[in-house]
C-alpha cells in the first residue's frame, strides 16, 4: 500500500516539474506578434494551458519510459 502511495508522490512531483519546465521554456516564445492586442487574457490562458498539455505528455513520456526500463528485468528471468 505504501508504493502505491510513494508513486502517487513521485507522478505528481514529476507533473509539476515538467508542467514548470514547460511553463518556462513557453516564456521564450513570444505570442503578442501571434496574438491580437485585445487578447492579453485569452493568451495568457492559452500559453499556461499548452504549458499543462506539454508538461503532462512530456512527464507520462518519462515515467512510461522508467517504468518500462524497470520491467525489463522481467525479460530476461
Amino acid at each position: 500500500m505504501q508504493n502505491i502511495g510513494i508513486q502517487s508522490v513521485v507522478t505528481l512531483v514529476c507533473y509539476f516539474i515538467f508542467t514548470g519546465a514547460a511553463f518556462w521554456a513557453l516564456r521564450a516564445l513570444r505570442f503578442e506578434k501571434i496574438i491580437r492586442r485585445d487578447h492579453v487574457q485569452q493568451a495568457q490562458l492559452l500559453v499556461g494551458l499548452l504549458a499543462i498539455v506539454i508538461g503532462y505528455l512530456c512527464s507520462t513520456f518519462f515515467l512510461n519510459f522508467i517504468d518500462n526500463a524497470r520491467n525489463l528485468i522481467f525479460l530476461f528471468r
